[in-house]
């Protein structure tokens, strides 16, 4: 069960994300793009498809989302990769790269402990002094809120195609929940597109990003 979700539903974020493809490998290897493919598919067919983040399309055309690929199985070798990319997004300029996605398919693929990370993932961020600057979103292939069953359509919102870190910059955050004064009724609206298109379609949408 999310400890983040416990505090509510989550929506899923993608405030001001501007691609700008990074790939990073841990282990020095050639790195297959494959996953950095599908986590994009995702973004333009669930994300911006669906509409489930207003925030969502027009930052996604102008290619201001920063990418990257870490390979790592060693959850601590993530967590410096995270540190280095948090360091990172502060350090550029907002009008090339607004966001992260962190995507790590080889660790943490077990919801409970991906779950149980983000409370170091958010420990780093205070210890770097950026709470308040920067946020940390979770997307997960098994994705559960509280008080939910795996099955229930609505964790599709948060469902990625892998374990995924979105660093957001606090300030566009800030901006978006401004420029949407309903940003509490998103998450109802996701719930009833996502009921209308039901298990059926949500599995034929996920199939066009497996391609």
């Amino acid at each position: 069960m999310s400890r983040r979700a416990a505090k509510g539903h989550e929506e899923a974020h993608f405030v001001d994300p501007k691609v700008n493809s990074a790939v990073h490998s841990t282990e020095g290897a050639p790195v297959s793009d494959g996953a950095l493919q599908r986590t994009r598919g995702w973004v333009e067919h669930a994300v911006v498809g669906l509409n489930l983040c207003p925030f969502a399309k027009a930052p996604m055309v102008k290619g201001q989302i920063r990418y990257v690929l870490c390979e790592t199985d060693d959850p601590r070798v993530l967590l410096d990769v995270l540190c280095a990319q948090m360091q990172a997004l502060v350090a550029a300029d907002p009008a090339q790269t607004e966001t992260t996605l962190l995507v790590h398919p080889n660790v943490l693929c077990d919801f409970a402990d991906f779950n149980d990370f983000l409370d170091a993932a958010d420990a780093a961020l205070d210890d770097l002094g950026l709470t308040g600057v920067l946020q940390i979103a979770s997307f997960h292939p098994q994705y559960r809120f509280a008080g939910t069953d795996d099955d229930a359509i609505g964790n599709a919102t948060n469902r990625s195609p892998y374990p995924t870190l979105h660093l957001l910059r606090e300030a566009s955050v800030a901006r978006a929940v401004e420029a949407f004064p309903q940003a509490e009724e998103i998450f109802e609206a996701n719930l009833r597109t996502l009921e209308a298109l039901g298990a059926d379609g949500w599995a034929a949408l996920q199939a066009s990003w497996q391609r």
